[in-house]
């Protein structure tokens, strides 16, 4: 994955987006998120994938 990919998307992702560009399932990034393993940040009641976090560990 390119990193400028991620140079075009706003700072925090909802989950079904950040699945897509993983290719992975929604229900996995859900998983993934609740366990920690993805960079998550709740804002009104909702759970958004933080871009910059992402970027580094898709990166790494």
């Amino acid at each position: 994955m390119q990193n400028n990919v991620f140079d075009q998307l706003p700072l925090l992702l909802a989950v079904p987006h950040a699945a897509k560009i993983l290719g992975i399932s929604r229900a996995a990034a859900y998983r993934l998120a609740a366990s920690g393993e993805l960079p998550v940040r709740k804002l009104g009641g909702r759970v958004y994938i933080v871009t910059a976090e992402l970027r580094e560990l898709v990166a790494s």
